[in-house]
């Protein structure tokens, strides 16, 4: 029969092989890309939202073609410079280089999956 101080050992090895697997399932869903590209739209939207994780939430409309009714693309951004550029740019067309995070376990991170890494204003 397993002695006391034993038992508390293997529970606690077992919590904490479950928080470095969380880690590390964590640090691979943010350093892997799912996918990367660009996006130019009016930026509309962009703002400092959560209870006790604050992100930097954004949203720029794309039109494809004057008349046509424009599709919303909701993004994250980490980089406080990032962001700084992003609220000078409010109102402007942008052109937004990000990456596909799928998987990200928290909102802590960004609500979103697209984070963006670099920002141009365009004419």
């Amino acid at each position: 029969m397993p002695t006391p101080k034993r038992v508390s050992l293997i529970l606690l090895l077992l919590i904490a092989g479950a928080v470095a697997l969380f880690a590390a399932y964590t640090w691979v869903t943010l350093t892997m890309s799912y996918a990367d590209g660009e996006r130019a739209g009016f930026l509309q939207k962009f703002s400092r939202k959560g209870w006790i994780c604050k992100t930097w939430e954004g949203e720029i409309l794309l039109t494809s073609m004057p008349g046509a009714i424009p599709e919303k693309f909701e993004f994250s951004v980490r980089d406080d410079v990032v962001a700084k550029q992003l609220m000078d740019a409010m109102g402007k067309r942008v052109k937004l280089s990000y990456e596909q995070h799928k998987g990200v376990p928290s909102a802590c991170f960004g609500e979103t999956e697209y984070f963006v890494g670099k920002v141009v204003v365009t004419p």
